[in-house]
């Protein structure tokens, strides 16, 4: 507005004022302190855990898993590797052809007696930390076959089992389980403890 329009300073003054004031109250609230943003910034984007959890949780999210597999259970463990049971989820879904890469052996179906020191060859060629899931009644305890003179009556008996998983043969949804109970004593581990 010009002066000299016939508006006299004063209510210039004063429309401007009211015009400053009506802005002050319609203004959005005043931005928080800079230390207040920023912390909230940090927790948003830095996480603090401890050695074991963030091995433990690598370990646990990357089983690359040799197999021991003699007999029927394979059938099993290839549905659970099938998309309807996605084994990938758990970062399994590649086999490796040798135990120098592998940190999970799941053994299954018969062992016999003159079969035992190849597989615990291939056991003690696995870097550590390792683990074993002896699944199926043949791998846990021979199964039927657990009287016979050349049959050895568990994985148990050559290897340190971490996991059983029972059935002939047992279903996709008990391995899953397996390695979910596998997933779990991983999680537990400590690197001071060396447990």
């Amino acid at each position: 507005m010009e002066i000299g329009s016939g508006i006299n300073s004063m209510d210039l003054d004063l429309h401007e004022g009211h015009v400053i004031e009506d802005l002050k109250n319609s203004a959005a609230s005043a931005l928080p302190e800079p230390s207040r943003w920023l912390d909230e910034e940090i927790e948003r984007n830095i996480i603090t855990t401890t050695v074991d959890k963030l091995l433990n949780w690598g370990r646990k999210t990357s089983l690359w898993t040799e197999t021991s597999f003699t007999a029927c259970c394979t059938f099993e463990f290839i549905s659970t590797s099938s998309s309807r049971f996605d084994i990938a989820r758990f970062g399994m879904e590649v086999l490796r052809s040798s135990p120098r890469h592998a940190d999970l052996m799941i053994t299954a179906g018969t062992l016999t007696w003159k079969m035992a020191p190849q597989i615990k060859r291939v056991y003690e060629q696995m870097a550590e930390p390792k683990w074993v899931i002896a699944m199926g009644a043949c791998g846990i305890s021979g199964g039927i076959f657990a009287d016979s003179y050349a049959v050895v009556p568990g994985y148990n008996r050559i290897l340190p089992v971490d996991v059983y998983i029972p059935g002939c043969p047992p279903r996709p949804e008990a391995l899953l389980a397996g390695i979910e109970l596998l997933r779990k004593k991983i999680e537990k581990r400590s690197i001071a403890k060396g447990n």
